[in-house]
């Protein structure tokens, strides 16, 4: 057992595992990776972890009556205010001080109540990455008093040391807290991330991982899974990046192919993709908006290997079939959601897992990333 260091553990609906010892976390963690992918030695997974705590570069925080806080644990209606998140890095409290002490200087906030679908104010999204900051305020555009709303985050902006201040809408009847519809009021909307040396923008109303360390070993432990099968010495063969998001595997691994194609089907994100493919320099990819169950719609080139990185809901049937037909040399799945690996892995006919990896994202939470990579069984066409 271990002493949780968050006053709220119990309460809050967010960490759940924080009276468990890492170290047994890990293990946990690691034999539901092992089940997944049917592994009868767990000890051949590798395991891979960072701070336990301080890591998180973004929370989206609620706004109640008194300030801004979490839902509570089984009762999501509810909400614990909440002045210091444990898993959080310093620079994201620090913005969520700064956003506690402006609004609460008036008293009783005009907060959304999710229930009777009125009120104004509905999260404080804080993204504290290693370069930038910003705070983007979901309001209720429905709200009869948007306008004062409005006016009050701008005088926040003045005095803000977040880099980015935005206001973004969302209708009432959605519980959601990015959007098509936002504008900054101060700085930009986009926040930038380094990774392995390579530089990439983003939308502040997109995804990004919020765990910056773990993410960077992920992406170089992907990077030394392709080497190994030594395409940077023939550059014949070609990447599929699927799911692609913002384009970070496409473009790390860009050097190791003849050519890239990263796939994603946000358009917020596969535009930040192009862009960055521009920033990098890189001149053997391109960014395509595209839905993965389209994948027929693609030519791609063979020998061609895949790093495939799908939502928590995993990957549509009528995706692997098409990947099936593909027959890709190589299939490196990453998952967010290792129930749903579990259920996915069988549906690729005529692949073999070669090997697994545990990256501990979420420490003080159930939720962890595995890597898992799949070679095709050339005895079976």
């Amino acid at each position: 057992m271990a002493q949780p260091i968050c006053p709220y553990f119990g309460k809050c609906g967010g960490c759940s595992t924080q009276h468990i010892d890492y170290a047994l976390q890990l293990e946990n963690k690691k034999k539901m990776l092992g089940h997944a992918v049917r592994c009868n030695d767990i000890n051949n997974i590798k395991v891979f972890s960072g701070n336990p705590y301080a890591y998180r570069n973004r929370m989206d925080f609620i706004f109640h009556s008194s300030g801004l806080g979490l839902r509570k644990n089984r009762k999501w209606g509810e909400m614990v205010d909440i002045e210091e998140c444990a898993i959080s890095n310093k620079r994201l409290n620090m913005l969520l001080k700064e956003a506690r002490e402006f609004f609460k200087k008036d008293g009783n906030i005009d907060h959304f109540d999710i229930k009777k679908s009125t009120g104004t104010f509905r999260y404080a999204v804080i993204r504290a990455p290693q370069h930038g900051s910003s705070v983007s305020f979901v309001l209720n555009p429905e709200s009869p008093r948007i306008k004062e709303a409005c006016e009050k985050i701008k005088k926040f902006a003045e005095t803000a040391s977040a880099a980015n201040v935005l206001i973004t809408y969302v209708p009432p009847g959605t519980d959601m807290s990015i959007s098509d519809d936002f504008f900054a009021v101060k700085g930009k909307d986009t926040l930038k991330e380094k990774y392995i040396g390579h530089d990439f923008e983003y939308s502040s109303q997109g995804f990004f991982q919020n765990n910056p360390e773990m993410a960077e070993k992920m992406q170089e432990y992907c990077n030394g899974l392709l080497k190994k099968y030594g395409v940077e010495k023939t550059k014949k063969a070609h990447l599929l990046d699927l799911y692609g998001g913002v384009g970070t595997f496409g473009i790390i691994n860009a050097d190791l192919f003849s050519g890239v194609t990263i796939v994603e089907n946000v358009k917020q994100c596969i535009d930040a993709a192009g862009r960055n493919i521009e920033i990098n320099g890189i001149k053997n990819a391109k960014a395509v908006l595209l839905d993965a169950v389209q994948l027929r719609k693609l030519s791609l080139p063979k020998p061609l290997f895949v790093i495939t990185d799908p939502p928590r809901s995993g990957m549509d049937p009528k995706t692997i079939r098409q990947l099936n037909e593909l027959k890709p040399e190589v299939i490196i799945y990453i998952s967010c959601n290792l129930e749903q690996l579990e259920k996915d892995i069988p549906k690729f006919r005529g692949y073999l897992i070669k090997s697994a990896a545990l990256f501990d994202l979420f420490p003080q939470t159930n939720h962890a990333e595995g890597v898992v990579e799949m070679i095709l069984d050339k005895s079976s066409i």
